[in-house]
């Protein structure tokens, strides 16, 4: 039997979640709209952004799960990867509270938490299994054996294609959050309108430094010719875009799951929200004989939920940690 409160801050989203014997009964998200005018995440806004949700957040999961603080067993919260700043307002609420209810801590890392929200809800994919982890700050191809055991043998060697998706976004004109717009612009428009080249690097690995830079010369000559270029042809742009960061996403997939002989495939991240990824992803399993796993859409951004099914394998396995422990931005695997 156990209960943990669990905290994600590593970024923009200040989250709490409450999980009951590897069951969630709460996940609360507070969103934060001012990096809407910057277009993107402030640093120094984002942790103070923190400070100001954490208190209530933890509270309403507390309240929706009906659990009270002498309850919880221990407390978990995302270490790493993510802004230094935004890590430390987690981690210290983190620490602060276990210590003064005694209870342990739990350091959770932040990309293997997504993939472990594949365990929130049916249906759960079997060991060993595949799981593309894609977000605006990581593009990984994860080889995970267990809750608790993953390898990553496939990765970016420069940008995420999170970046890539919000990037042209910006070159676009798109607010941020840009890359849900060009999911949505893309659904209308032509995906071989026009062509990108297609980046290669060797083994599984990923570079979507050259896309981007491409499509920035592209946008220039264009718009060059016709000042309305981008206007008028907008839907055409995103789609042709999205095919092409979703085809070199699943060119390095499938060629994983070859290599592997694995048949159990998943994706994860903020970027697996994204509706040419999905749709493309079960194309791709119906011809190679998949099982594809994606998560709800809730679970594919960051969320505390996914940091709490992570907290509770560790806590069956009495994997706690010291309250000296600190952030690390760069966490590896």
């Amino acid at each position: 039997m156990s209960t943990i409160l669990a905290i994600e801050s590593s970024c923009d989203e200040t989250s709490a979640a409450v999980i009951l014997n590897g069951q969630i009964r709460a996940n609360i998200v507070a969103a934060q709209l001012i990096h809407q005018k910057y277009g993107g995440v402030v640093p120094e806004l984002a942790s103070r952004a923190h400070q100001q949700h954490i208190v209530p957040v933890v509270e309403e999961a507390l309240k929706q799960a009906n659990i009270r603080k002498k309850d919880i067993n221990a407390i978990a919260f995302t270490r790493g990867p993510g802004l230094l700043g935004a890590l430390l307002v987690g981690a210290s609420f983190a620490k602060a509270l276990a210590l003064g209810l005694r209870i342990p801590l739990i350091e959770v890392h932040h990309m293997q938490a997504h993939v472990l929200a594949h365990f929130i809800e049916d249906p759960r994919p079997s060991f060993p299994f595949l799981c593309l982890t894609v977000s605006g700050g990581h593009t990984q191809i994860v080889l995970v054996r267990g809750h608790l055991d993953m390898e990553i043998i496939g990765e970016t060697q420069d940008d995420a294609v999170g970046e890539a998706f919000d990037k042209t976004a910006k070159l676009l004109g798109l607010p941020y959050p840009g890359g849900p717009l060009i999911d949505k612009y893309a659904q209308q428009g032509n995906a071989e309108a026009y062509s990108f080249p297609l980046s290669e690097m060797p083994a599984l690995n990923y570079s979507f430094s050259g896309i981007k830079t491409s499509i920035l010369y592209f946008l220039r000559e264009k718009t060059s010719q016709n000042p309305n270029f981008v206007a008028e042809n907008l839907a055409d742009i995103c789609a042709s875009v999205q095919h092409t960061l979703v085809k070199m996403l699943l060119q390095k997939l499938r060629k994983a799951a070859r290599q592997t002989g694995i048949r159990e495939i998943a994706i994860a991240g903020g970027v697996s929200a994204n509706s040419g990824l999905r749709n493309a992803l079960q194309k791709m399993g119906e011809e190679e004989g998949w099982q594809v796993y994606v998560p709800r859409f809730e679970y594919c951004t960051d969320n505390a939920a996914m940091i709490a099914m992570a907290a509770h394998y560790k806590y069956e396995t009495g994997d706690f940690c010291p309250q000296n422990v600190s952030p690390l931005p760069r966490m590896e695997f």
